[in-house]
């Protein structure tokens, strides 16, 4: 199987610098000769300096290098449960054969084999048994191999065996050298000292730094004058961060961990029975047929080994001569890669389909296609957004203006400008009616569902999905959506297994090419009980405040409301409530109601003398006193009797109304 890699994530697309060039130079040596050297290869940094980036980059360049090499990338998270499902389907062996046959394995964030036994066994296992066939491993880490907890001892001396390696934060030249390459890929201009001003801060985290670039695009896009280098500096926080001094270039690894393995001569003896057998077969179909049909011959060796029908390449060596059997290789190689890839998701939406043999014949693609189309529709789809909530329902000012150009730029080009979106601001500000009104501008443009809710709501389902054994499921309803939109993400701190989840699915959504948008009731950094990988990652995309309301906007939403509710609008009642000093848009539907609730007690309409009265406290008239009586019948213990209503009026606070039965 070959993973599919960012194609953003590559080689040449990597700004290098004095921090990073030594990882760097060690992986593109990886990646020219896997296998040869630097096997395992090692890459610690803390998050957001670019490990996946590298990681990646290895494998676009191997294949690049040679499209035949088969390269397998993946998560630790993903390396589990991926190994929890096969081994629950039955299918452990096949699961371990899959990567044992990977000629280039790339596996992320291995800090995460903290106190789990088994799968640090099988990636002793594993790493064991490519080393012994010259195959190539790479790993990265938040950290190096000794400092993960409880990491067996076997394990620390086999990645200490090839070369432990770190990334250090980026220096003052190479911050500049990405802001300008990464505004040259924006196609965004900024005057003569404004990258260098955004540079000099300490901000030591890429993804930090692509933040705070983020935020002066967008700033830009709605202002109407060139951005100064004092003001880029406190968009990107300059008023939190201290201007840093440019760094000299250093060492950023470790001399006892730069001791290079020597060399695996390649085996020329020991080979295992079955290496034997190929080896004759090839050497055998070599003398007799021409030089394709031994590679048909191999492609059918190899095909028949992992369970595939190899129908249209044995009819292929029936015939005296073929035009072109390398297209008909590549079309079968892409079939079957076809196949794998509507297996993994009909295995992730039913558990019951894995090793299904629907997905073992590539003249079928049509029937594999066909049973993943009824795993789909047998899966729920996730939660969509409210409908009544629209962008052009939105006010724009000036305190909000760069939320809702963010936000309609989205709407225009999901996933290709702000991928993530996110906004933050207090309660009640409008947050979840821009997220859900973005979800519906969304939904029309994109392929498949819009998937829209709460992190309390996420968490509830994942704790459900875990209690009926239905996680692989539950996964897939939220890799299927073609946006991905949550609520209040703050609300994942403390909740480990959710942040787990959703660091997960980010990076599957992201690679994607899928849209996500979160908001949040605290600053990014405020977040200190999520996870910095989750929260570097969020940082990485355009984060935007949403303020307190404006006055005009405040007036704006009565104005709307008076309309809705009372059919005409008073201008001097909607001017009175939206000067009102509030908060929220949720306060100013509270004072609103308030003062349709006395006047539809009053029995009048609502105006500027009642607000006052409502809302101020004012002088209330003296209260009046009415009797009606009313002839009737009440049944009462004592028998019948008649009874008069009094009604006092307090302006203040509306109609009070009480009744004496006597």
């Amino acid at each position: 199987m070959t993973a599919t890699l960012n194609p953003l994530y590559r080689f040449d697309t990597l700004v290098v610098g004095a921090a990073n060039r030594l990882a760097f130079t060690a992986s593109k040596a990886v990646a020219e000769s896997p296998g040869t050297v630097y096997n395992p290869l090692f890459i610690y940094a803390r998050p957001g300096l670019g490990k996946t980036h590298l990681l990646m980059g290895i494998g676009h360049a191997a294949r690049a290098i040679n499209p035949r090499l088969t390269v397998e990338y993946l998560t630790l998270d993903e390396f589990v449960e991926s190994f929890h499902a096969a081994v629950a389907a039955g299918q452990g062996e096949a699961y371990r054969r899959r990567f044992s046959d990977v000629d280039l394995l790339l596996v992320d964030d291995v800090q995460f084999l903290t106190h789990r036994r088994e799968m640090q066994a099988e990636l002793l296992r594993l790493s064991d048994a490519l080393q012994t066939t010259n195959r190539q491993i790479v790993l990265t880490s938040d950290r190096p191999p000794a400092e993960i907890e409880a990491l067996d001892e076997r394990l620390i001396r086999r990645f200490a065996g090839g070369l432990v390696i770190d990334i250090a934060a980026p220096d003052y030249e190479t911050r500049v050298a990405i802001l300008r390459r990464k505004a040259e890929e924006r196609r965004a201009s900024f005057g003569e000292g404004v990258l260098e001003a955004v540079g000099s801060l300490v901000i030591d985290n890429v993804r930090e730094l692509l933040g705070a670039l983020n935020r002066l695009v967008a700033f830009q896009a709605v202002s109407d004058t060139p951005l100064k280098p004092a003001q880029a500096r406190a968009l990107a926080g300059g008023a939190e961060l201290v201007e840093a001094k440019p760094e000299k270039a250093g060492k950023t690894a470790r001399n006892a961990e730069k001791t290079e393995k020597p060399k695996k001569e390649p085996r020329a003896e020991g080979l295992d029975e079955f290496s034997d057998f190929l080896s004759e077969v090839s050497a055998t179909v070599a003398q007799q047929v021409d030089s394709w049909r031994t590679k048909v011959a191999a492609a059918i060796l190899r095909w028949e080994g992992e369970g595939f029908s190899t129908a249209r390449l044995e009819a292929l060596l029936q015939q005296e001569m073929t035009t072109d059997p390398e297209q008909v290789l590549r079309q079968f190689e892409s079939d079957v890669h076809r196949l794998q890839a509507l297996h993994a998701e009909a295995s992730e939406l039913a558990p019951s389909l894995a090793g299904s043999s629907a997905f073992r014949d590539p003249e079928d693609i049509a029937g594999a296609e066909a049973v993943t189309q009824r795993a789909r529709e047998g899966a729920h789809p996730p939660p969509a957004p409210l409908p009544i909530w629209r962008l052009d329902d939105l006010f724009e000012s000036p305190g909000n203006r760069m939320a809702l150009q963010a936000a309609r730029a989205i709407a225009g080009e999901p996933a290709s400008r702000y991928n993530p979106l996110v906004i933050v601001g207090a309660s009640g500000v409008g947050k979840t009616h821009l997220l859900h009104a973005l979800g519906n501008a969304l939904a029309p443009r994109v392929k498949g569902p819009v998937a829209c809710l709460s992190a309390h709501e996420f968490t509830g389902e994942l704790i459900e999905a875990i209690d009926r054994d239905a996680v692989p499921a539950w996964r897939a309803r939220y890799r299927g959506a073609a946006a991905f939109l949550l609520d209040d993400v703050h609300l994942v701190a403390e909740k480990d297994r959710t942040q787990d989840e959703l660091f997960v699915l980010f990076n599957f959504l992201i690679e994607s090419g899928r849209q996500m948008v979160f908001t949040s009731a605290l600053p990014l950094a405020e977040m200190k009980a999520v996870e910095g990988r989750l929260r570097t990652r969020l940082e990485g995309g355009l984060v935007v405040d949403l303020p307190a309301p404006e006055r005009e906007v405040r007036q704006q939403v009565v104005e709307r409301s008076l309309q809705a509710k009372v059919g005409t609008v008073d201008p001097d009642l909607a001017a009175y409530v939206g000067s009102r000093p509030v908060e929220s848009i949720r306060a100013v539907h509270g004072l609103l109601q308030r003062i349709l609730n006395a006047a539809e007690a009053q029995g009048g309409p609502p105006t500027v003398t009642l607000a006052r009265e409502v809302l101020e406290g004012s002088q209330p008239k003296p209260p009046r006193k009415t009797s009606t009586r009313s002839s009737g019948v009440v049944a009462a213990a004592g028998g019948n009797k008649s009874r008069e209503k009094i009604v006092w009026d307090w302006p203040d606070v509306g109609d009070r109304i009480v009744e004496e039965w006597r």
